[in-house]
Parts: structure tokens; C-alpha cells; sequence
């Protein structure tokens, strides 16, 4: 097994493509001039599942997590592979979780590029942030917490009892599941359920020349990285006990 290859390649552009997509959709929807302006949630909601799906295909040779709460549910579940042929181990678990930041970033300053002149123009800083990052309807950090535990916790729980389905559906099951999770349970976080996919572009959008960007809300940054990896264990211990 090599690392590069088996593990950080598939899961860098895995998360590159997912971010691609689901920073792209959002920024169709919220900033100002584009064909999607005004979409609403329901289109981000399908945005981000079509890219979860694309990004699972790309991600396939590792076991396609591109999320290190589904990593870290995977370990907590006591399965003893990753992904095919890839054994758990830290060094593993840390290439996995390293790529998917990489990623993320990536894929958060590709939209960012896509979408350029749009943000050249004017717009609330919280418009332009909330392309890259999550942020709660209300703020409250326990609250806000507790909704990306219980988030993440169905993400991973689920998932992981995917494996004891007879058929295969492939990334179309995590796709629909990611759907149906923002629809659900988004409303009041904007439903980070990854911390690659909140701190990859919450580091983008620190780094990157964007026009009246405003402050990178750090404050609130690590409800959308502890939160999912909390949910994201606990999914895995109740899976290892339930099926």
C-alpha cells in the first residue's frame, strides 16, 4: 500500500470536487448577479448531494470518506480497514484527514475563482463568508454545537450501516443521505457535518484577495470541526454495537 497514492490522491481530489460543487451552489444562490441568485435552500440542499456524489466516484480508490468525521467513525466503529486493503493505523487516519483539509481548501478557492466578478461586487461580508463557510442562524454555541453533533452522528451511523444493505447504490445512497440530512437538519447551522468542509474554506477565504471579505468568523470555527468529529465517533460506537 502506498499512502500517496491508495490514500492522499483519491481523497484530495475527492474533497476538491465535493467543495467544487457545494461552494459553487451556494454561491449561485446568495451572491448577487449570477443565473441562480435567489435559488433557495431546497437547490443547495441538491447542489451539495449531486456533490457529495461526484466526489465519492472521484474518492473511490480510498473508500471515498472526503469527510475525517467519517474517518474518525470508521476507526470508532472498530472496523480494521479504511478503505480496501487499508489498514487502520495513525499514520493512515492522519493522511486521510490531511488530504481532505488540502482539499477542501482547494476546492473552496476553485469556486472562489469560478465565481469572481460576483464576488468583486458589492455584497454583505456575511454573504461572502457563508459561500465558504457555515454559520448559524442563531448563534449559540452550544446549541449550534449540539445540532452538528446530531448532523454528523446521522451521517456516519447511517453510512456505516449501508454495509449490511444486499444491493449496492453506491454514492447515490450518500448523496441522497446528505440531502435529506441538510433538508432535515441544516435549518440552524447550515449543516457543516464536516470539518474539512467548514475549516478548508474558512482558511480560503482568510488567504484569498476577496473584496469587502470582512472577518473569517473564527470565533465560531470550531463548532463545525469538533462538533462533526464528535458526532461522527459516537455514530461509529453506536454502529459497532448495532449491527
Amino acid at each position: 500500500m502506498n499512502v500517496l497514492t491508495d490514500i492522499m490522491v483519491p481523497e484530495f481530489l475527492g474533497t476538491m470536487i465535493l467543495l467544487l460543487g457545494g461552494a459553487g451552489v451556494v454561491a449561485n444562490v446568495i451572491l448577487p448577479g449570477t443565473k441562480g441568485y435567489g435559488g433557495g435552500w431546497l437547490l443547495i440542499n441538491f447542489g451539495w448531494g449531486l456533490a457529495v456524489f461526484a466526489g465519492v466516484f472521484v474518492a473511490f480508490a480510498s473508500g471515498a470518506h472526503i469527510n475525517p468525521a467519517v474517518t474518525l467513525g470508521i476507526v470508532a466503529s472498530g472496523a480494521e480497514e479504511l478503505g480496501p486493503e487499508i489498514p487502520v493505523s495513525f499514520v493512515n487516519v492522519l493522511a486521510y484527514m490531511v488530504a481532505q483539509l488540502a482539499g477542501a481548501f482547494t476546492g473552496a478557492v476553485l469556486a472562489f475563482l469560478a465565481y469572481k466578478p460576483h464576488f468583486d461586487q458589492e455584497a454583505p461580508a456575511d454573504i461572502k463568508l457563508g459561500v465558504f463557510s457555515t454559520g448559524p442562524a442563531l448563534r449559540s454555541y452550544t446549541w449550534n454545537f449540539v445540532t452538528e453533533v446530531i448532523g454528523t452522528f446521522m451521517l456516519v451511523f447511517v453510512i456505516l450501516a449501508f454495509a449490511n444493505w444486499p444491493g449496492d447504490m453506491g454514492p447515490l445512497a450518500a448523496a441522497l443521505l446528505v440531502t435529506g440530512i441538510g433538508a432535515s437538519l441544516g435549518g440552524p447551522t447550515g449543516y457543516a457535518i464536516n470539518p474539512a468542509r467548514d475549516l478548508g474554506p474558512r482558511i480560503a477565504h482568510l488567504l484569498l484577495p476577496i473584496r469587502g471579505k470582512g472577518s473569517s468568523d473564527w470565533a465560531y470555527s470550531w463548532v463545525p470541526v469538533l462538533g462533526p468529529l464528535v458526532g461522527g465517533a459516537l455514530g461509529g460506537l453506536v454502529a459497532s454495537a448495532a449491527f
